[in-house]
């Protein structure tokens, strides 16, 4: 598979995904995978395309969660991640690897606030229990079983 395909097929995954499994390290080494919500699906998202547009050569991911959640605490203890987002039905799937790091932007916070979080976050988009986390990923290793090839690559 050539490189362009594969980037295409990673931002097509992105774009498509209903979850973006996030896997974080615990203070024993063992890691945590969970289910997140992807704020890049454009159909459950449209109104974050924009925060996206020009992100489609370093594949940014953004998440809202809890600042007291376990996540946050895997994260200011090793900041080594993985993301991961598939297409099942097609055997299709895209893993990015990097370093997640822990935004104090209020801005932020309000361009992804949607009706509905304030059931997680009462005090509204800028409740202190209200954390966003950034990952500018450095790899992305991937599967199209379409094709029934493995890919990779760095993200610079």
């Amino acid at each position: 598979m050539e490189e362009s395909e594969a980037k295409q097929l990673s931002l097509g995954l992105m774009e498509m995904s209903k979850a973006a499994y996030l896997t974080t390290i615990d203070s024993n080494g063992f890691p945590h995978t969970r289910a997140m919500t992807n704020l890049r699906n454009t159909e459950q998202k449209p109104h974050l395309i924009s925060l996206f547009r020009d992100h489609q050569r370093d594949y940014l991911i953004i998440f809202s969660t809890n600042t007291s959640s376990t996540k946050v605490k895997h994260v200011k203890d090793n900041p080594k991640v993985s993301v991961y987002y598939s297409r099942p039905e097609k055997w299709q799937g895209v893993m990015f690897g990097g370093e997640i790091e822990i935004v104090l932007d209020a801005e932020l916070k309000r361009a992804i606030w949607e009706d509905g979080m304030e059931r997680y976050y009462p005090g509204g988009y800028d409740d202190p229990d209200h954390t966003i986390l950034r990952l500018r990923p450095q790899i992305a290793k991937g599967w199209n079983g379409e094709k029934f090839t493995t890919f990779a690559f760095k993200i610079s």
